[in-house]
């Protein structure tokens, strides 16, 4: 797997910087945030290492395809799938991405108001 070496979140992969991790296989890693914006938030993330959605290339569609199926995975175990969930990726810094690495934001627990606040 690739990695960039100063990146908190493939620290995380390495395990050179503790979390809560919920789920992992092969392609993807799950932890909790550590400033939950809602009862469950776990953050669902590639072990290779992609900026983000706008960064990644069709090579990738197979780990993408693994992160969607583990963010499910994720919702399910943490008892999500009756009440439902949101999934959130923000791209950029004008979305409110602040670890340019990509993630999925697995988000319930409680009712979820859209347009989000």
């Amino acid at each position: 797997m690739s990695a960039d070496a100063n990146c908190l979140f493939c620290k995380i992969v390495r395990r050179e910087i503790p979390s809560t991790i919920v789920f992992e296989n092969d392609h993807a890693l799950a932890f909790r945030d550590i400033h939950p914006a809602a009862k469950t938030h776990v953050l669902v993330i590639p072990k290779k290492h992609i900026i983000g959605i706008a960064h990644a290339e069709p090579a990738d569609a197979p780990t993408m395809g693994e992160l969607l199926l583990a963010a499910r995975k994720v919702a399910e175990q943490e008892g999500l799938g009756d009440g439902g969930y949101r999934l959130v990726i923000n791209n950029g810094a004008d979305a409110g991405q602040s670890v340019l690495h990509l993630h999925v934001h697995v988000l319930g627990g409680r009712p979820l108001a859209w347009p989000p606040g």
